[in-house]
């Protein structure tokens, strides 16, 4: 496996669709934040500092007990142009943060890139395992497991009264962030979204946009995650969020019958109106492909379009972002050329036989 490919290939794992609720939940993603003791946060961190973090991560990753759960490949960030690094943001393997720090920072991803674990980041070791569907518990599993295999060699920096010590104090205890992407289309269009929001604040979640915190909930997608890892126990927080996120799967299946039942015409002619221009546009910038592209995907779910896949959506709200249409041209795009090639591109996937 080269670098390249981790930037060459929209298809990461957690876009099979396959998981459990895969009609609502798109991927569920487990992040477990840890530092080292006796190292500078990476904030403070000199480069040679860095660099021996880097080089205590990576030679536990080469141990016999990591290769046993797959074969890791290291990516520096100081080795990839602005466009490879916004790709694999854009794919969900590395944060904006880690893409942001082009000196010091390191990922190591697994060949099916379900398991990212991020080197001077905001914490020395955030390890990310990325699942399709609604998989909290099976995310956790393996992110712990990784976890011990980090945790038998390198020493934590760990407090018996805090827990985890981490660089955000809103880290600090459990050191996890556990979170379900989930497609909410039926209750944004009957305007239930604003009050289930508001409800899931006052319950220690909180929800963000396709690309996490500032980010915005393109193609209604809404990013739902723990707020609190401080005086919870991880089966607290995933037990919560469990909880929280089957009640909202249940009400955009609610929202989804009531829309069939009561409007359906009106929903048809959206979801076949979106299918109709994204199939004959010759422009379309982005907000606009991700909302199109949310409509295919209802349609798809509730059985309206048959001839393309949900798989096949996941790979487009990945192939459409701005920094993998310049990669795959291989040139930066005006954002008028990005508009165009963004039309082609789903144009010549919509009408492939290979997206049924």
């Amino acid at each position: 496996m080269t670098q390249q490919r981790f930037m060459q290939h929209p298809w990461s794992n957690w876009m099979k669709a396959t998981g459990p609720e895969a009609d609502i939940v798109v991927s569920t993603r487990l992040r477990i934040a840890r530092n080292l003791q006796q190292h500078p946060f990476p904030m403070l961190a000199t480069d040679s500092q860095a660099q021996e973090v880097v080089n205590k991560v990576t030679e536990v990753a080469q141990s016999d007990a990591m290769k046993a759960r797959g074969q890791f490949e290291l990516i520096r960030m100081d080795e990839l142009n602005p466009l490879e690094k916004k790709v694999l943001v854009e794919k969900h393997l590395i944060s904006p943060n880690l893409a942001e720090e082009s000196r010091k920072g390191a990922v190591l991803l697994n060949q099916d890139e379900s398991i990212s674990i991020m080197v001077n980041e905001e914490d020395h070791i955030r390890i990310q395992v990325l699942l399709p569907g609604f998989q909290l518990n099976e995310a956790w599993e393996i992110g712990t497991k990784i976890d011990d295999v980090f945790e038998k060699v390198l020493n934590y920096a760990f407090d018996e009264t805090r827990g985890y010590l981490t660089s955000c104090p809103t880290n600090v205890g459990t050191g996890i962030r556990a979170s379900v992407m989930l497609h909410l289309p039926a209750l944004v269009m009957t305007q239930q979204i604003n009050r289930i929001l508001q409800a899931i604040n006052q319950v220690g979640l909180v929800v963000r946009g396709l690309y996490g915190e500032g980010s915005e909930a393109l193609g209604n997608l809404f990013q739902l995650s723990n707020q609190v890892t401080l005086g919870m126990s991880e089966t607290d927080i995933l037990s919560n969020l469990f909880s929280v996120a089957n009640q909202i799967i249940e009400q955009e299946r609610a929202a989804r019958r009531y829309l069939q039942e009561h409007s359906r015409i009106a929903l048809e002619d959206r979801i076949y109106r979106s299918y109709g221009i994204l199939l004959y546009a010759r422009t379309v910038e982005s907000k606009e492909a991700s909302q199109r592209l949310s409509d295919i995907r209802l349609g798809i779910d509730i059985g309206i379009i048959k001839n393309v896949s949900t798989f096949a959506c996941n790979e487009l709200l990945v192939m459409t972002q701005p920094g993998f249409l310049q990669h795959h041209a291989g040139q930066k795009l005006t954002p008028e050329q990005r508009d165009e090639r963004r039309a082609r591109l789903i144009r010549e996937k919509l009408t492939s036989k290979d997206m049924a």
